[in-house]
C-alpha cells in the first residue's frame, strides 16, 4: 500500500535535489574556470595538479582520455615525489550528462568514498588526490594508473567464468565485512550513504522504465515484459529489497568496474556506493558479469563461497537459505539497471548494454524474480 506521507516527503526531495542539480550546472557555465577546480581535462595544468596533490608538479602531459558519465584521462607528470603517471576522473563536458552525475551525486560519493572509506579496503585504486567544489559540483580525483601494472580490464561481451566470479565474491565480502553494522540509522560520520530505494530520485525511476521499453521495443527481440511486475510496482519492490541488515556497497560492480591484478580481483569507478543488503550487489554482480549458463550453474556456490569469505573476514554468518530468497528477488536491481543504461543511451556502448540486457531479463525468468517478490510484498 502507498503511503502517502512518505510520497510526499520523496516528492519534496526530489525537487529539491534536482534543483540543486540544475543550479550547480549552471553555476558553473556562468563562473566558468574563475572559481574552483579546473572545468575539463585539458584545462589541468601543473598549477592545479600541485593544489590536488599537495606535491609540486612541474609539468603535465595527457596521454589520453575518454568519456561517459564522467570525463577520465591518463596524465605523465615531472615534478618532485609526483607519481610518473596518474589516471584522472572529472565531470563530463556536456550538461546534460553533467545534470544526470548531479542527480546520481556521483562525484561528491566518489570524492567522498576515497576520502573516508578507501583507506584499509583491499582492490581498490590508490587516491594521489581529490577536490570536490560544492558551489559549481566540479571534482577532480587523481588516482594510480593501473594501465602500467599488470591488470586486466573485462567487459560485458568478455563473461566472466566461475573461478574469477569467486574472486570478485571474495572482494565483496571484505568490503560488506569491513562495514557491517558500522552504518550510523540517524546522524553520523558515515550519514551520506543512503539506500538506492531511498534516493529521492527513485521517483523517476518507473518512468525512466516505462520510456526505456517504448524506446527498445522495435530494436530487440528481449521479452522486456518480463519485468512489468518490477516496473509497475519499482517503489515497493526496491524497499523490499532494501531492508536491513545494511553494510557499505560498490553498487556498480558490472564487469566494466571490474580489473584483475597479481590473481586478485579490484573495483574501479566508486561514484555509485550505497548502503544495503549485499544481496543487492551479489546478485547485479553475478548476473551482469556471467553468461546465463554458468550463472545458473554456479551461483548457488558462489553465494556459500560469499557467506565463508564474509564470516572469515569478520562479518556475520548469514542464513543461506534466507540469503539465496534475497538474491533472487535482488536480480530486479540487474534488471531496472540494464534496462534504463539500454534505453536511455549515452552511458555505455549498445551492444555491451544490450547483451547486459539479455542477461537480466534470463535472470528474472530462471530465478522466478517477479513470483519471490509477489510473495514477500
Amino acid at each position: 500500500m502507498k503511503n502517502p506521507v512518505m510520497q510526499a516527503r520523496s516528492a519534496v526531495g526530489l525537487v529539491g535535489h534536482l534543483g540543486r542539480g540544475v543550479q550547480r550546472v549552471a553555476t558553473d557555465a556562468v563562473l566558468g574556470n574563475r572559481v574552483g577546480p579546473p572545468r575539463a581535462v585539458a584545462a589541468l595544468d601543473a598549477a592545479a595538479l600541485t593544489k590536488v596533490l599537495g606535491r609540486p608538479v612541474t609539468s603535465v602531459t595527457v596521454l589520453d582520455g575518454d568519456a561517459g558519465t564522467s570525463s577520465r584521462a591518463r596524465l605523465a607528470l615531472t615534478g618532485d615525489g609526483v607519481p610518473e603517471t596518474v589516471f584522472v576522473k572529472m565531470p563530463a563536458d556536456n550538461a546534460a550528462t553533467r545534470l544526470m552525475g548531479e542527480l546520481g551525486r556521483l562525484g561528491n560519493t566518489e570524492v567522498r568514498f576515497y576520502r573516508e572509506l578507501s583507506p584499509g579496503l583491499t582492490g581498490v585504486p590508490k587516491l594521489h588526490g581529490a577536490d570536490f567544489d560544492p558551489l559549481t559540483g566540479r571534482y577532480i580525483l587523481v588516482l594510480e594508473d593501473l594501465a602500467v601494472d599488470a591488470c586486466e580490464f573485462p567487459d560485458t561481451l568478455h563473461p566472466i567464468g566461475p573461478d574469477r566470479a569467486a574472486l570478485i565474491v571474495e572482494l565483496l565480502a571484505k568490503l560488506h565485512a569491513a562495514y557491517w553494522e558500522r552504518l550510523p540509522t540517524g546522524r553520523g560520520p558515515l550519514d551520506w550513504l543512503y539506500t538506492a530505494s531511498g534516493d529521492s530520485t527513485s521517483l523517476l525511476t518507473g518512468a525512466l522504465m516505462n520510456t526505456s521499453v517504448k524506446r527498445l521495443a522495435d530494436r530487440t527481440s528481449i521479452p522486456l515484459e518480463t519485468g512489468r511486475f518490477i516496473i509497475d510496482n519499482y517503489r515497493a519492490a526496491a524497499m523490499l529489497i532494501d531492508r536491513p541488515p545494511h553494510t557499505v556497497m560498490h553498487g556498480d560492480a558490472h564487469p566494466g568496474n571490474v580489473y584483475f591484478r597479481n590473481g586478485a580481483a579490484g573495483l574501479l569507478d566508486w561514484q555509485a556506493v550505497r548502503r544495503g543488503h549485499p544481496s543487492r550487489e551479489l546478485a547485479y554482480t553475478l548476473v551482469t558479469s556471467m553468461t546465463p549458463e554458468e550463472r545458473r550453474a554456479a551461483q548457488r556456490d558462489l553465494l556459500d563461497e560469499y557467506r565463508q569469505a564474509l564470516a572469515a573476514a569478520g562479518g556475520p554468518e548469514l542464513d543461506r537459505d534466507d540469503l539465496w530468497l534475497r538474491y533472487r528477488q535482488a536480480a530486479l536491481y540487474a534488471y531496472v539497471a540494464a534496462l534504463i543504461t539500454a534505453g536511455m543511451g549515452g552511458m555505455q556502448v549498445e551492444t555491451i548494454a544490450m547483451e547486459g540486457l539479455r542477461r537480466a531479463v534470463a535472470a528474472l525468468e530462471d530465478l522466478e524474480t517477479v513470483a519471490a517478490l509477489k510473495a514477500s510484498l
